[in-house]
């Protein structure tokens, strides 16, 4: 496929009010994720709503499952970055390299299992590829409702590999959005390390 401005510029065309707006709240999400900010879970709720309910719409099932656990994740991601009745919040923490590779390794064989499935049963285009990031992002989102430091640095992996996904598919007007997601994701993570720093003089 080949990638140029104006294929981009007509793909935005095409979007629809509601995956606009859907697009605008998951940006904002990621904006006040990285700034500790408990009003970032109300966005990615109705962010995830709207996904729901365009992917049901459009038969996309997999892609609408994930989303809705996406919403269930935010509603416990609200709650957990709640404060006390002492103004404290939860803090960020960090994983040591053992439990990370447990948590990969089990991530690399969902995916196997999943795109094996997907791509058997279902006849899923780029199924192993595109579990990898169903997967993850699953577990990237738990990390960061956790306020592990390190989800960020899974979500570079994660949104550069739906970049070349989303490439091969042809959702060129997401692929811009997932390019400024990886901006982003080193701008939390850079926002959530200066903060742990601080917590851990």
């Amino acid at each position: 496929m080949e990638l140029s401005w104006q294929g981009i510029l007509n793909a935005f065309v095409q979007m629809s009010g509601w995956e606009v707006l859907a697009v605008v709240l998951g940006i904002a999400y990621v904006i006040l994720a990285a700034k500790e900010s408990q009003w970032a879970w109300l966005f990615a709720f109705f962010s995830t709503l709207i996904y729901t309910i365009l992917f049901w719409d459009g038969a996309l099932v997999s892609s609408s499952i994930l989303n809705f656990y996406y919403m269930a994740m935010a509603v416990y991601g609200f709650i957990l970055w709640k404060k006390d009745e002492h103004g404290e919040s939860l803090s960020i923490s960090r994983w040591p390299l053992k439990k990370h590779l447990i948590f990969i390794a089990f991530g690399l064989l969902g995916s196997l299992v999943l795109g094996y499935l997907s791509e058997t049963y279902l006849g899923a285009r780029f199924a192993y590829h595109d579990a990898f990031v169903m997967v993850f992002s699953g577990i990237a989102t738990w990390m960061m409702a956790k306020k592990v430091l390190e989800n960020w640095l899974y979500w570079m992996v994660i949104d550069s590999t739906a970049i070349v996904l989303y490439f091969k598919s042809g959702y060129l007007a997401t692929i811009v959005l997932f390019v400024l997601y990886v901006v982003l994701a080193f701008y939390g993570y850079a926002s959530w390390q200066k903060a742990y720093d601080a917590d851990n003089v």
